[in-house]
């Protein structure tokens, strides 16, 4: 938000991936900031063409990047696969 603080969406988001165990999935955080255009979030967004906040990006090895723009498909399709991998690995 243009005052430093996150929007409702984006501190919920965050709040549902600390709960859930899933941060340490999580590369990176990074912030737009609204009254930044040149901050990196922003630069990611447009780079992305995302106009909504929070994005995930998805970088693997040797394909092009997946966006991910809606938490709870992000949370489905990305976050529980990988821990369930993760899981099976250490088994």
């Amino acid at each position: 938000m243009a005052d430093g603080s996150a929007c409702k969406k984006c501190a919920d988001v965050e709040r549902r991936l600390r709960d859930g165990g899933y941060m340490n999935l999580i590369h990176r955080v990074v912030i737009a900031y609204e009254n930044d255009p040149q901050s990196e979030g922003m630069q990611l967004a447009k780079q992305h063409q995302v106009a909504v906040a929070p994005f995930f990006i998805v970088e693997k090895a040797g394909q092009a990047p997946e966006i991910h723009t809606v938490y709870f498909r992000f949370l489905k399709e990305v976050l529980e696969k990988t821990k369930e991998d993760l899981t099976s690995e250490a088994v």
